[in-house]
């Protein structure tokens, strides 16, 4: 049975991965909040990525980094201390994993990383500046590391945009504001976690053995067509 090691992994689209790969990996948690499910698959282990060590994992098959922000200001409000805290929870983070992880990765079976981005790197979108900022950081990381580790690690990023969960749930107040985000999208509809946890599952996949280096754009449209 292949082994996930997923950090973030027991809220939001985090969770919605786990749940996704519990009936056919072994799964490794590694997040601050104990997840609210159990399964015979699933390990946990209680760690703040960005002050406490990682715990040593011998061999693991997939690595996915979900943590991430949502710290919407105008640019005139966005305090240097937001942009260096975006910076650490998505880039930092992801790249102490990487550090943790990489040999370990090197033994598994068609190994891959999976990291997240935002629809707001590649559509100028108002007070975005340090969350678009840092993931426009991941994106890079995603070339070169997977440059780099070709051809034995794989790495991807999923880019979504609004996704129904905690983190967006000032975006999403009350029914006025969810009609409203699913008009300003050409599908008319925003992401569930669910639609974000079947990509991170394919890129994992045997289906996916010939991609590494790209960022996925899971925008329900807003940033391709103009409608």
């Amino acid at each position: 049975m292949n082994h996930l090691v997923i950090i973030g992994g027991s809220k939001g689209i985090g969770k919605a991965i786990t749940k996704s790969f519990l009936d056919t990996h072994k799964v490794t948690n590694i997040s601050r909040n104990e997840p609210d499910f159990s399964h015979e698959n699933l390990t946990h282990h209680s760690c703040d990525i960005l002050t406490d060590d990682l715990p040593e994992i011998d061999h693991l098959d997939h690595l996915i980094y979900c943590p991430g922000s949502i710290n919407l200001k105008p640019i005139g409000r966005l305090k240097l201390d937001d942009f260096r805290a975006d910076f650490e929870i998505n880039v930092i983070g992801a790249v102490k994993a990487l550090h943790k992880y990489t040999d370990s990765l090197k033994k598994g079976n068609n190994p891959s990383v999976v990291l997240f981005s935002t629809v707001a790197t590649k559509l100028g979108m108002p007070f975005h500046a340090s969350v678009a900022a840092s993931k426009s950081a991941v994106e890079g990381l995603v070339k070169s590391v997977g440059a780099e580790l070709a051809p034995t690690v794989r790495i991807n990023a999923v880019a979504p945009t609004v996704t129904n969960t905690d983190l967006a749930s000032k975006l999403l107040r009350n029914e006025k504001q969810e009609e409203n985000m699913r008009e300003r999208h050409p599908l008319k509809k925003y992401l569930q976690p669910e639609d974000v946890a079947n990509m991170a599952t394919f890129l994992c996949s045997d289906k996916a053995s010939s991609i590494s280096g790209q960022v996925f754009d899971l925008d329900c449209g807003i940033v391709s067509f103009k409608i």
